[in-house]
């Protein structure tokens, strides 16, 4: 349904706080269908809320965003979609094993996306989930380094 949502009724989702109810319906269909899916949720909230520099907060089209220093890294939507932001060597190297996904939407870009199915799939996805934290602050400090090596000359 979500792969449907997405394709066909995408255009929808400039509409003010559409997508969010889309995706609270969603969690609330999980609550019912899938109730441990959320409990998975949680746990990958909890995992990035203890990375040093996170904030974790509402999603633009729902579910929940991760940022570092005030920029989205990951996301996951209320039905276990993670998504999540790597380099584009890194998703090359990771798609080769067939856990993750090309993102649904930016195929060409380094977004990944990996469905949670399973309790043991959150472990991998907090692993996907460190290693885009990582990219994020490296990427940080080497903006900051610039800055810094600009304003001495």
């Amino acid at each position: 349904m979500f792969s449907f949502v997405v394709r066909k009724l995408g255009f929808l989702k400039d509409i003010p706080l559409l997508a969010i109810l889309f995706d609270s319906l969603m969690r609330l269909w999980m609550f019912i269908v899938k109730p441990e899916l959320l409990h998975w949720i949680d746990d990958l909230e909890e995992n990035v809320e203890r990375m040093p520099g996170t904030t974790v907060g509402i999603h633009k089209y729902g579910g929940t965003a991760f940022n570092y220093s005030g920029k989205e890294f990951a996301h996951v939507h209320s039905n276990g979609l993670v998504d999540i932001l790597l380099n584009k060597e890194l998703k090359k190297s990771l798609m080769m094993d067939g856990k993750i996904k090309d993102h649904h939407l930016f195929k060409n870009s380094g977004w990944i996306s990996f469905y949670l199915h399973n309790k043991q799939d959150v472990a991998y996805a907090c692993y996907l989930l460190k290693k885009a934290y990582d990219r994020a602050r490296e990427k940080q400090n080497s903006v900051r380094q610039a800055l810094i090596v600009q304003s001495l000359q």
